[in-house]
């Protein structure tokens, strides 16, 4: 509904930058949000980020738009370690424009996956927030993309299971109603999901953190 951009990012980043950091952008904002398209505000970012490394870099997003700065990250994953944590919610394209319309196809998230991969870049699909979707084909595609690094999944939140902070939003639960879905997002029904996907991973010899831990091994591990 909104976007702040700072101008001085770049500057302010710079005066913080020590050696040993592990930075993490962002857990709750994509930083490749489509209005980063005409704002331009990571060139800078990487740029600085480049000239004073930190010791791990993560991003987290969901869209092919990072690939404008293919160069630029590919110069950073030489000075630093660098996690792309990519968002991968259904294999599904109806159900994309159901619940997400304005983010990118499968497809074209799965061929942004394939291309960072190709430049050496460490990249996790994050199977979060899980919609409806064909598992076995939609861990078969994330592993295909992406070169052994494991997996992280996380079911859409409901306050059964988180007591604080953001949730699915209302627009969502209405929409799973209305195409008889609402069981993707009940907690014992998630329960079950999140056990499937991890025998159907581990099937692909790989590991898939679950929920928070998952994401705690961007950074921790």
């Amino acid at each position: 509904q909104f976007t702040t951009f700072k101008r001085n990012a770049a500057e302010l980043l710079g005066r913080e930058l020590r050696l040993g950091q592990i930075i993490y952008c962002s857990p709750l904002v994509d930083p490749y949000q489509p209005v980063e398209a005409r704002e331009r505000a990571m060139p800078d970012l990487l740029q600085t980020l480049i000239a004073h490394p930190p010791r791990r870099f993560v991003i987290q997003i969901r869209g092919p738009l990072i690939l404008r700065d293919l160069d630029l990250l590919a110069q950073l994953a030489q000075a630093t370690e660098l996690r792309v944590s990519f968002s991968l919610t259904t294999n599904r394209d109806e159900i994309r424009r159901a619940y997400e319309p304005h983010c990118a196809p499968h497809a074209e998230r799965l061929d942004a996956i394939a291309a960072l991969t190709a430049k050496g870049i460490q990249v996790h699909a994050t199977l979060a927030p899980i919609l409806p979707s064909d598992l076995e084909i939609l861990i078969a595609d994330a592993c295909r993309v992406t070169s052994g690094a494991a997996l992280i999944a996380d079911p859409a939140h409901n306050r059964d299971t988180k007591k604080h902070g953001a949730t699915t939003r209302d627009a969502a639960l209405r929409i799973a109603r209305h195409r008889n879905e609402g069981q993707w997002f009940e907690s014992e029904f998630q329960r079950e999901l999140t056990v499937r996907m991890q025998a159907i991973a581990a099937s692909h010899g790989r590991l898939l953190g679950i929920g928070a831990q998952g994401f705690r091994a961007l950074v921790t591990d």
